[in-house]
């Protein structure tokens, strides 16, 4: 949530930041603003609404000059979106200029203190009271800016991500991180400050990230500064070479990212899979699990952690790691894990599963599990971030920039990942036969062609689309291994379209949603080939008595399913225990042309954001 960017150089900084601010509109916002400095005066914008209202702004409001910039979008947490709450925020005297990603939790009494000294505040923001405690700090103890941010931030409870600067200091940003993501680009004779690395890619591809709890001092002509915040000691920072490309992150000629990015879905797959299932020897290589898998193997239990998305595919993770590996699995939402009090051991192993790699609530629930002991594997998806570095060990899958909100391209991927660890286990534990081990591994390497077939059926699905945009509920169903894929058919449908959609164990439906099905109520079944199919079938008949519409995603060349269901959508036959990657593909389509067809910003829906970095 939120986004920075900042940058300190040669060249005219607004351009730079207000490309970058348009690359983090992903992580989901309600307003932006900008500061520049041209060495003399601060030219502040900022407004509610999108970084293309901020751009309307700037052209008729102030200069655009200046060598040092920084830019923010903002979604609310303290105060309404409207241009007052919006950052960046100006201390008292006008002399210091911050943005601030993450909730400082103590800012109330914070706040008290300072009116107390007599400070004043236009906002309603925690960040207004951060920036003035900074510049109290500032004066009260004489000391530098950098000094005075790390004895603030010592006073401070919550998550941050800051960057500020002084009037009277041109050359300088001090940023500092708590929680929320940040990195610092290193140029030639410039720097860059940004959430994530998409918006410096074209200028440099050398990165350092900050880890929890370290400040850094940005200085033209010298090198960066890391120190901890807590005791001031210096941190020698790596300088991460980055893989990103600019061609990852624009939309390729397709409308919306979220397009782009189901149809991505053959080749990421391969990306994800590429190197590590060699099916011609018989072998899975992942690096991350090679030296620790008797850590699985002596398991009394694995605990999937994760939130939205992730937790789908931590869902089918569970029947494939138990169906195949023979390991009791558990998935946890992570937002509830640690506050429960959970009990886990060293016999625990946890996996947590984030595109991202900074969502806040898995990251709670990995530092939970550490201290209990357990060993912690992660799956996400960017590298170099929090979670990758938290984890013990992990795997990346590959899917490259995911921009669009509603993810795509990371559930297939995750279940990629999950569906090689589960078999790579069952080898390992003699819990899979050779033959059904080998099948396994050259179906999975047949994913990304059927995958390719199903997308070919778009037309097909917008003609549904079309008939159904307008419905006010859906129902979801599926059984097995597709109950994951109702789940998240569902959550992709009311993200991005805004229609109420719930997700159901076919069987499920006689216990209460029953009664809501009627001649208005589409209702969604995955009836592919599987041990259930005869169950589900049923299922569809008693939607059909009463008066449901049917849409099936079945398999090619169903006869009986499909002269029952009002509208089919067909993916190609697939092992039961793989068709999640295939079956999820026509939902998000339907979900995506929907919510297109309804004039919704698919790409940024509301309220929602990317990377949930607050809890």
């Amino acid at each position: 949530m939120c986004g920075i960017v900042g940058y300190i150089g040669k060249r005219d900084a607004y351009p730079i930041v207000l490309n970058g601010l348009k690359r983090l509109e992903y992580r989901g916002y309600d307003s932006a603003g900008i500061a520049l400095f041209d060495g003399s005066e601060i030219q502040l914008c900022k407004t509610k609404g999108k970084v293309s209202d901020l751009e309307e702004k700037v052209e008729r409001s102030i200069s655009s000059k200046g060598n040092l910039g920084m830019g923010h979008t903002r979604w609310a947490t303290h105060g309404v979106p409207n241009d007052i709450n919006s950052h960046p925020h100006y201390s008292n005297s006008g002399d210091l200029v911050i943005i601030h990603n993450g909730i400082i939790e103590n800012y109330t009494a914070l706040k008290k203190e300072l009116l107390n000294r007599g400070y004043s505040f236009t906002s309603d923001t925690d960040t207004e009271v951060l920036v003035n405690l900074i510049e109290d700090v500032k004066k009260k103890e004489k000391v530098k800016l950098g000094k005075a941010v790390q004895i603030a931030l010592n006073q401070v409870v919550g998550a941050y991500a800051i960057a500020l600067f002084d009037r009277n200091k041109p050359d300088e940003i001090v940023v500092a991180k708590l929680g929320s993501p940040l990195a610092i680009g290193i140029g030639e004779d410039e720097f860059f400050v940004a959430s994530d690395a998409s918006p410096f890619i074209e200028f440099t591809n050398n990165a350092i990230y900050l880890e929890d709890e370290e400040m850094a001092i940005i200085r033209l002509g010298r090198d960066v500064k890391v120190r901890k915040i807590k005791d001031d000691s210096l941190v020698a920072p790596y300088v991460h070479e980055l893989q990103l490309n600019l061609e990852q992150i624009e939309k390729g000629g397709f409308d919306h990212f979220m397009l782009k990015e189901i149809y991505e879905q053959p080749s990421v797959i391969k990306d994800t899979y590429r190197g590590r299932l060699l099916v011609n020897e018989g072998i899975i290589k992942l690096g991350g699990l090679e030296d620790y898998i008797e850590k699985f193997i002596q398991a009394d239990r694995i605990i999937v952690v994760a939130c939205g998305t992730s937790w789908h595919a931590g869902l089918v993770a569970e029947y494939i790691f138990e169906d195949w590996a023979r390991i009791p699995v558990e998935v946890e939402y992570a937002s509830e894990f640690r506050y429960r009090n959970p009990i886990i051991t060293e016999k625990d192993v946890v996996i947590a599963i984030s595109q991202s790699g900074e969502t806040a609530d898995t990251l709670a629930a990995i530092k939970l599990a550490k201290e209990k002991g357990a060993f912690v594997y992660g799956i996400c998806n960017v590298v170099g971030s929090t979670i990758s570095r938290e984890t013990h060990s992990g795997t990346y899958t590959h899917a490259g920039p995911e921009i669009g909100v509603a993810s795509t391209k990371a559930f297939t991927t995750q279940i990629t990942v999950l569906t090689m660890i589960a078999l790579k286990l069952a080898k390992k534990k003699g819990t899979i036969s050779h033959r059904d081990y080998m099948v396994h591994l050259r179906e999975l390497e047949l994913i990304p062609a059927k995958v390719e077939e199903t997308l070919k059926t778009d037309e097909n699905i917008q003609k549904i689309a079309e008939i159904f945009k307008n419905a006010k509920n859906f129902l979801y169903l599926g059984r097995g291994y597709n109950f994951p894929v109702a789940l998240e058919g569902a959550l992709k449908l009311k993200e991005i379209s805004y229609i109420h959609a719930e997700g159901y164990p076919a069987a499920e439906m006689k216990h209460g949603p029953i009664a809501l099905i009627d001649e208005h109520m589409p209702v969604v079944v995955i009836a592919v080939n599987s041990n259930h199919y005869e169950k589900v079938v049923s299922n569809i008949q008693e939607i059909k008595s009463r008066a449901g519409k049917i849409i099936a995603v079945v398999t090619e060349g169903d006869t009986t399913v499909k002269e029952m269901a009002d509208y089919i959508m067909e993916v190609p036959p697939t092992p039961e225990t793989l068709t999640p990657l295939v079956t999820t593909i026509p939902l998000q389509l339907l979900s995506y042309h929907i919510a297109v067809m309804l004039g919704r910003n698919v790409d940024q829906p509301r309220n929602l954001a990317k990377s949930v970095t607050v809890e």
